[in-house]
């Protein structure tokens, strides 16, 4: 069957969708953990989260079907000039299709519009193939956090310069 793929901006209805993939992400890998995403109650309203100025979110579907998204995010106590990509999840069919690529791709675009100079990665070491991809674009691992996102549960971070 032919998977139609849409990249396009989050809208106020994806909010229960996208959370669902992000923790439904989570508990596949083993990282559903307190002092990350999964119990951040932002997570519910990534909408309204993401019309922070200097953020961006986007919204991967198949035939129509929310199958996961990326972002940027000004994180509170980034150095001057530095974004975080955040809540970059698939759901398991949209995998392997090049779509986190495409997301990624599209992150650093709008970084880059926005006027960022670095984006920032907090991740953990259960999530192995995209640390990968991670790598693959130029993220280097850093020896310990930056800023203050609040999700001490992560314990690898990773810094790209645009």
């Amino acid at each position: 069957m032919h998977k139609k793929i849409t990249i396009r901006k989050l809208m106020p209805e994806d909010n229960a969708a996208l959370a669902k993939v992000i923790r439904d992400t989570m508990t596949e890998f083993g990282v559903n953990k307190s002092n990350t995403v999964f119990d951040d109650p932002t997570t519910d309203h990534l909408y309204e989260v993401f019309q922070q100025k200097g953020s961006d979110y986007n919204i991967a579907e198949i035939n129509g079907e929310i199958a996961g998204g990326a972002g940027i995010y000004p994180t509170k106590g980034l150095p001057e000039g530095t974004c975080e990509l955040v809540k970059m999840y698939l759901k398991p069919e949209a995998r392997g299709l090049g779509l986190g690529r495409k997301l990624i791709e599209k992150c650093i675009e709008k970084a880059k519009e926005l006027g960022y100079k670095n984006i920032y990665i907090e991740s953990m070491p259960e999530l192995r193939k995209a640390l990968s991809i991670y790598a693959r674009f130029g993220f280097e691992y850093l020896k310990g956090p930056m800023g203050n996102s609040g999700h001490c549960g992560c314990s690898l971070w990773m810094l790209k310069k645009l």
